[in-house]
């Protein structure tokens, strides 16, 4: 039996409420699902700068370009040079930090721009200007830290052409060497190893972290015992 007009206006009726019921749900829907945003970086980690040194010819070293760019999607600011700009550099490096725009100094180096990580903490140090951590990647000469990072980092393949940092007497920080011979990377491909590159990563996370925390008092050399005694128990400054 066909229906009758009122039957069918009304059955046209239900279809379009219908129809706006299930689009203000679609639109609840969507307001109400939470979005992915970028956190924005820390001020610690906005204040960091890591300078990433390639050795020669600027192709053997293209690990760091990665390290860059990973640590640059966590908010760090990077520089990714060839190891021949270390003085420059570390000229661009204190002026940034003796204007206040940078607190936290990172370094990293492959082959010889691992080789030039303790003369570039050198000069930094002449210009009165911390190195919180440096991490060599296989530097490809002897090399030694007469001032010092904070921490220093140096993994090296111990069977192959790297070698392990010396400390000189008057050197003050942690030194680090640390031979991943029999791990399968090499020295041209150290710095591309996933793990190798999570390690620097990892490392440098943990140094901003640190960077937050005042910094313990260091005695002088030579300072009397009763002197050393207070400068240990006095309380950090910012």
């Amino acid at each position: 039996m066909r229906p009758n007009g009122r039957y069918t206006a009304g059955a046209s009726q239900l279809s379009i409420l219908r129809m706006w019921a299930i689009c203000l749900l679609l639109l609840s829907t969507v307001a109400m699902s939470p979005t992915t945003a970028k956190a924005a970086p820390s001020q610690a980690a906005a204040t960091t700068h890591v300078y990433l040194l390639r050795g020669v010819l600027n192709i053997f070293s293209l690990g760091l370009d990665t390290i860059g760019a990973r640590l640059e999607a966590q908010g760090i600011p990077v520089t990714v040079a060839n190891f021949v700009s270390w003085s420059s550099l570390a000229d661009e490096a204190a002026t940034a930090y003796k204007a206040g725009r940078l607190k936290t100094i990172v370094l990293v180096g492959h082959s010889s721009g691992a080789t030039a990580l303790p003369d570039m903490i050198a000069k930094l140090n002449r210009l009165g200007v911390p190195v919180k951590l440096a991490i060599g990647l296989d530097s490809v000469f002897k090399t030694k830290l007469t001032t010092g990072a904070e921490r220093y980092i140096n993994i090296y393949i111990g069977d192959g052409p790297g070698e392990p940092v010396k400390r000189a007497d008057d050197f003050r920080g942690k030194l680090d060497n640390v031979d991943v011979r029999g791990s399968g990377v090499g020295h041209i491909t150290i710095d591309k190893n996933e793990t190798i590159q999570r390690r620097v990563i990892a490392e440098i996370d943990a140094a901003i972290m640190r960077s937050r925390a005042p910094a313990a008092p260091v005695a002088e050399p030579g300072m009397p015992r009763q002197a050393r005694s207070a400068a240990a128990t006095a309380s950090p400054r910012n």
